[in-house]
């Protein structure tokens, strides 16, 4: 009997070694996670990223492959930062919850920074500016923005376009992507189209005539990447990754490549402000 009870005690000591060492590999396993996946990423190492397919030359699908100047700059800034960009198509109306919701990692749509959006994403610093473009049907009298009182006036649901439309009282007609605009003009079916510039320029030299841009303006803020509230680790790691893509000559590279003769602001200053941004030619 003293030897069955000797050999219980050993059974029982062997167990609770058996779950502290359980619960330590556990503890373990935790921190080695977050040593692997500093940035609260979908999956380590890879910035799931929400972007459109039909707005070139900002983020388009060509030949089934994601590009465009703010999906190019993603993938150059995330790689100075270790991490490899997945790209999967959505609708922009959608795409800033999906970010909060961590659907993605990122957001990548040209998104100017509203004080409405930071209430619900963060956003990188700014690495582009940009103007409105007023495209038309061709045979549109319409010549500017002031114009537009009264005309049925087309947006892309969600965009700062829509905020400008709404608060010009015009009383846009909302679509979910820019081809359901595009297509709205080329049908008649509406007598303008408020859009970012350079989608716009793009869009009425591939229309076949059948659209013109009458207009521009410069748009009030800059635009970012999307991430989700909270994520400072991942924001500041994007940060980074932006001031050496501007430093290396890779920002000036893109614009060049993607908006050939486009003017940059004189008081347009990409990233953190703080690096020096080379010139086109000395970048390539």
């Amino acid at each position: 009997m003293r030897f069955l009870s000797a050999l219980t005690r050993v059974a029982a000591l062997g167990a609770a070694a058996a779950l502290a060492a359980a619960s330590l590999t556990a503890c373990g396993g935790d921190d080695s996670s977050k040593a692997d996946n500093p940035y609260g990423l979908l999956q380590p190492g890879v910035l799931r990223t929400g972007t459109l397919t039909d707005a070139p030359p900002n983020i388009y699908l060509k030949d089934g492959k994601f590009t465009g100047f703010d999906n190019d700059l993603l993938t150059a800034a995330a790689a100075k930062v270790g991490l490899r960009v997945e790209f999967v198509g959505t609708d922009f109306s959608a795409l800033l919850s999906q970010v909060n919701n961590r659907k993605f990692d990122v957001g990548s749509s040209s998104i100017t920074i509203t004080e409405a959006r930071k209430k619900t994403v963060d956003f990188t610093n700014g690495y582009d500016f940009g103007y409105f473009g007023l495209d038309v049907p061709a045979n549109s009298s319409i010549t500017s923005f002031d114009q537009l009182a009264g005309k049925r006036v087309v947006v892309v649901q969600g965009t700062v376009q829509d905020d400008y439309a709404t608060k010009q009282n015009l009383n846009p007609v909302r679509v979910p992507d820019y081809n359901g605009a595009i297509n709205q003009l080329k049908a008649g079916t509406a007598d303008a189209w408020i859009a970012p510039a350079e989608i716009g320029d793009k869009s009425a030299a591939d229309s076949n005539g059948k659209i013109k841009v009458a207009a521009k303006q410069i748009s009030p803020a800059p635009t970012a990447y999307a991430v989700a509230k909270g994520n400072d680790k991942l924001r500041e790691a994007l940060n980074k990754g932006l001031d050496e893509v501007i430093a290396d000559g890779t920002w000036s590279r893109l614009q060049e490549q993607y908006y050939p003769g486009r003017p940059i602001p004189a008081d347009f200053k990409p990233g953190s402000g703080t690096v020096a941004v080379p010139s086109p030619s000395a970048a390539s």
